[in-house]
């Protein structure tokens, strides 16, 4: 989506408030079958998902989005959705995930893409101590397979970095609060650093390991 599109139109200020994408497990019939996985974004965009199942959730999501922005319907890991790219920075994406959950019911996840892959380091191990996380907002990242990359994001957020899985995939858990401004700031952090990381709901989040341990 051309960012020069997106300035044209404005929020009303009862949506400039933030709101934090909610990947929730929606039992309905797919509108597409098969949907392609969704692209990645580019290095230093922002990108907004909006889980969008049925044609009946795609048709309310273009009703209320102008004309001009383009959107694509994709997969991305369980969930069908609706792929909104080319905001440049957490701000304008916040505002736009605020405006569709509050015009069309519909939630979104808020995504970004590093701009270079950060370099592994030392091995680190982890156990299995499998629960739940509570209610509030969960800042993944993914590590490549990598999770040897838990000293790069532990410098990032000055904290332990824990070891989940979301959507049937390993994350390494940069971030769990129930602060909203300070998970955008922690996603904001980590995507300058050059992380590929995701605010999601945290009550999809199943905790594995609440501290990697690196070895010494």
């Amino acid at each position: 989506m051309n960012s020069a599109i997106l300035g044209k139109f404005k929020i009303p200020t009862a949506f400039i408030l933030s709101t934090v994408g909610l990947l929730s497990g929606i039992n309905s019939v797919a509108a597409q079958q098969n949907p392609p996985t969704c692209q990645a974004p580019r290095g230093g965009e922002y990108l907004l998902l909006v889980v969008s199942p049925t044609t009946d959730n795609q048709t309310q999501l273009k009703r209320v989005l102008p004309a001009q922005i383009s959107t694509s319907t994709c997969k991305y890991l369980s969930d069908t959705v609706t792929r909104i790219g080319g905001f440049k920075n957490i701000d304008d994406a916040n505002r736009w995930a605020r405006y569709i959950k509050d015009s069309a019911g519909l939630s979104a996840i808020i995504t970004t893409r590093p701009t270079e892959t950060p370099t592994p380091t030392q091995a680190s191990t982890v156990s299995y101590k499998p629960r739940r996380l509570g209610t509030g907002y969960a800042v993944l990242v993914d590590y490549y397979n990598r999770p040897q990359l838990v000293t790069d994001v532990r410098k990032v957020v000055n904290a332990d970095v824990g070891f989940v899985a979301y959507g049937k995939r390993p994350y390494l858990l940069a971030n769990y609060t129930s602060n909203q401004k300070e998970a955008y700031q922690t996603l904001d952090e980590l995507s300058k650093r050059g992380f590929f990381a995701i605010i999601v709901d945290s009550q999809k989040v199943m905790l594995l390991r609440s501290a990697v341990q690196l070895p010494n």
